[in-house]
């Protein structure tokens, strides 16, 4: 039986992980006398990956032998915004760490990428497109609780998994749902089914990856080969692993990884920034490379446009 948590506070939570973490307490009475009822999900299992299952039947008299997950499972918890840490302050770089060294497939058979994280026609696609066929299933591909079910503007209809290290995976364009919201699943699970819903050109499975609504390269942090394998276990990650605009989605980027806070931070400050130029009216091609000092031909080769273009008030343009 599931539980929830609605309006639960951070001292009843405090208090909670408190008596959980620290005391491997019997539990005689119901858990519904320690805390008041919420949308905070707290039924998260422990299998041999991260986290553990609660619920009235397991707190009854028997001892708690696993610590709960951090706190991040239930951070910024809402269950109808896609990106529920929009506009929140963004310090860079910062540390993601996995238990895991593999990962599910959230395919069956052969992970064929179609488009890469990066810029793309003047927009920033802040995911992968792997191809599938409408109605094959769709897999979790860590242990989690469901955040996100519903459609989303462009993505179609979305999952979204929060995963007990804080990552978030999205899984976008299905076709139909296999979970609900606040729902536990296992690594594996079946989520969903593939399909074209929203702003998709033929069948695949758009999928994001994000921390604290900072989205990253799924290629940096994942082997699309057969092994199913991680990159490492412990990220240091930089602004550039988190914005489309140093990639392109027609290639794959060059990958490097960082042993620690002082030397991510130190590369970070050495890496090359790029800008982005925002369309206004009466903009042409060559004004822009005058303007930022570049070539017209290597402007349009960085935004994949012609000598020719019609450039759209608004469109971006990424310079150098």
């Amino acid at each position: 039986m599931k539980i929830t948590f609605p309006h639960f506070n951070v001292v009843n939570r405090i208090m909670l992980y408190f008596i959980l973490f620290s005391t491997s307490l019997l539990f005689s009475q119901d858990i519904d006398t320690l805390v008041n009822t919420s949308s905070i999900p707290l039924n998260v299992t422990k299998n041999d990956s991260l986290i553990i299952i609660i619920n009235r039947d397991t707190l009854k008299g028997i001892k708690v032998t696993h610590s709960l997950s951090s706190d991040l499972l239930f951070e910024n918890w809402n269950d109808t915004k896609f990106n529920p840490y929009k506009d929140q302050y963004k310090s860079y770089p910062f540390y993601l760490k996995f238990t895991d060294s593999s990962y599910a497939s959230p395919i069956q058979g052969k992970k064929v990428i179609t488009s890469r994280y990066g810029w793309r026609k003047g927009r920033p696609h802040l995911g992968i497109d792997i191809d599938l066929v409408t109605g094959d299933q769709v897999m979790s591909m860590f242990d989690g609780v469901v955040r996100f079910v519903r459609y989303s503007s462009g993505h179609g209809k979305t999952i979204v998994i929060r995963h007990p290290n804080g990552l978030e995976t999205a899984y976008a364009h299905l076709s139909k749902y296999k979970v609900k919201v606040n729902d536990t699943v296992q690594k594996g699970q079946i989520i969903g089914i593939g399909g074209t819903t929203g702003n998709a050109r033929g069948s695949h499975l758009h999928l994001i990856t994000s921390y604290k609504g900072d989205y990253i390269n799924p290629e940096y942090l994942f082997d699309f080969g057969k092994e199913n394998k991680l990159k490492k276990q412990n990220f240091w990650i930089t602004k550039r692993w988190t914005k489309a605009h140093f990639h392109s989605s027609t290639k794959q980027s060059k990958f490097t990884y960082y042993n620690s806070y002082k030397e991510a931070l130190s590369v970070q400050k050495k890496q090359s920034k790029r800008k982005v130029h925002v369309v206004k009216r009466g903009d042409t091609l060559s004004e822009i490379s005058r303007k930022y000092k570049i070539s017209l031909i290597k402007l349009c080769k960085t935004n994949a446009i012609s000598i020719h273009s019609i450039l759209k008030i608004g469109k971006q343009l990424i310079i150098y």
